[in-house]
């Protein structure tokens, strides 16, 4: 039974058109007594009526006014009260202390051409890279998630390299590690009042996806091999891979980028909340 005093937490929102050319919301809340999933409809004229802010990823919200299914999954909702507001991601502090974090993985290259052309791509990015985030909706959906993720990436890396693939070139898999996702600086905007995360229209314009855009820098600076692990790094075509890893006789080195973003994508926090 639906009650108003249920507390729930914002996981993704977005906004798409309608067949009649207006707005429609798409809320997706957690419901913080079960953790089950309630999947939301708001109308234009109720968007119009709320800040944007509500919809912020990790905020506690309550439903003030509300018609559910029978099955009380699905709510058209025209009315919601903040209760709790998340933070919009890392402060300026901590941002540019996992900066400094990258720029010594970067110094641990040793080749120095590959050093050189990493850490031009991050000098040339700096202030884009502080706040980017790691994705729309899926994982690291908050500023500076981009870089926490490729953090996790890294100390991933050295622990499965440690353990388990002492022959790879730790230089490339660095690097890849460093660049697998530096096209999502221009993929995605973040707004820095209310957190949302959007496309940026004019990337999506040029590039297919961020893969492609690491892979192609990658491959025009002559890193080939590095360009590769990029391409396989969302495993199947149908994900977005340029390489696809159920491909016959492809080199072992290219499953590994796959798995370490995967496991942060996974393990690693969806907001800045449960950091």
């Amino acid at each position: 039974m639906f009650s108003t005093e249920i507390h729930y937490e914002v996981v993704t929102f977005s906004i798409g058109d309608t067949k009649a050319g207006t707005k429609m919301g798409k809320l997706q809340l957690k419901d913080l007594e079960n953790n089950e999933l309630l999947n939301c409809i708001l109308w234009e004229e109720a968007l119009n009526r709320m800040d944007s802010k509500l919809f912020r990823s990790g905020n506690i919200l309550r439903i003030v006014s509300g018609t559910f299914n029978e099955k009380f999954n699905n709510c058209l909702i025209n009315s919601l009260e903040l209760i709790e507001e998340a933070k919009m991601g890392l402060d300026v502090k901590e941002r540019e202390n996992i900066y400094k974090e990258l720029l010594e993985y970067v110094n641990r290259i040793s080749d120095d051409k590959l050093k050189n052309f990493v850490l031009g791509i991050y000098d040339e990015n700096r202030e884009k890279l502080l706040i980017a985030p790691g994705a729309k909706m899926m994982h690291h959906n908050y500023i500076g998630g981009l870089m926490v993720h490729t953090l996790e990436c890294l100390q991933y890396a050295d622990v499965n390299m440690d353990a388990f693939f002492q022959r790879v070139n730790r230089d490339e898999v660095y690097a890849a590690c460093l660049l697998h996702d530096i096209g999502k600086v221009f993929e995605y905007t973040i707004d820095l009042e209310s957190g949302l995360i959007d496309y940026d229209e004019d990337f999506r314009k040029e590039w297919i996806t961020h893969s492609q855009y690491g892979f192609t820098i990658c491959m025009t600076a002559g890193f080939k091999r590095i360009a590769k692990m990029i391409a396989a790094h969302h495993a199947r075509a149908d994900w977005g891979a340029i390489v696809d890893l159920d491909s016959k006789d492809l080199e072992p080195i290219y499953y590994l980028i796959h798995h370490l973003d995967d496991l942060s994508a996974k393990f690693g926090k969806t907001n800045v909340n449960m950091l």
